[in-house]
């Protein structure tokens, strides 16, 4: 970690960051409007959150990362461009979505280049899996959007067989579904270059959610 990322920590932290809290919050009072949402889960160095959020000040953006020099980074970033509409939450994406997100909160939900845990016997720390993916399904709106992006192959075949157990909650999107939607915008990120550069290809997963009876969702 810089100097520079240490003494965002201290000093920018409490401007633009959520404390986590094991209850539910209220994101229209923490923005001060009642905007579209997007829930950004592991936004790596912060450039691509901060280029999407100044791309459309409109929509209000929850980011979530344990990773301090990641979190720093943004900080000064999120300072440097001048931009309110962007909160950080330094946390795992599993406990603050379960304690701190209410029901029908977000727009979208973006998962970005998660780690792709690759050896089969790691497989179930991979992130989604269907009870995260059902969290999810209890924080979006009815038609939300959820958006994952993975440069692994045997990842993105993991996302697609996790979808698969809810069809009654998601059902899977195209590029062309989502032409011209904001929601959908996803600028390169460090780590998609990087997985180019080894060549990788990067896959985008686009998945509404479906109107359903929230009450067993969360179970």
């Amino acid at each position: 970690m810089t100097q520079a990322q240490r003494r965002a920590l201290v000093m920018l932290l409490p401007r633009y960051g959520l404390p986590y809290e094991e209850r539910r919050i209220d994101l229209a009072q923490v923005f001060g409007r009642d905007a579209r949402r997007v829930l950004d889960i592991g936004f790596g160095d912060g450039e691509a959150l901060v280029t999407t959020a100044a791309h459309h000040p409109d929509i209000d953006y929850v980011g979530v990362e344990i990773h301090e020099p990641g979190i720093g980074h943004l900080l000064l970033l999120l300072e440097r461009a001048g931009l309110d509409n962007v909160r950080v939450v330094p946390r795992d994406a599993v406990d603050v979505i379960e304690q701190m997100l209410g029901d029908a909160s977000f727009d979208a939900v973006n998962l970005f280049f998660p780690d792709p845990w690759p050896k089969k016997r790691h497989h179930k720390r991979r992130l989604v899996q269907p009870d995260f993916l059902r969290q999810c399904a209890r924080i979006l709106k009815e038609g939300g959007l959820m958006h994952v992006a993975t440069d692994w192959a045997n990842y993105a075949e993991h996302t697609r067989e996790a979808f698969g157990t809810a069809p009654e909650t998601f059902e899977a999107l195209t590029e062309d579904d989502l032409d011209g939607n904001p929601l959908a915008f996803r600028p390169p990120t460090k780590f998609e270059r990087r997985g180019q550069r080894l060549g990788h290809d990067v896959v985008d997963l686009y998945f509404r959610r479906l109107p359903s009876a929230r009450g067993s969702e969360a179970r």
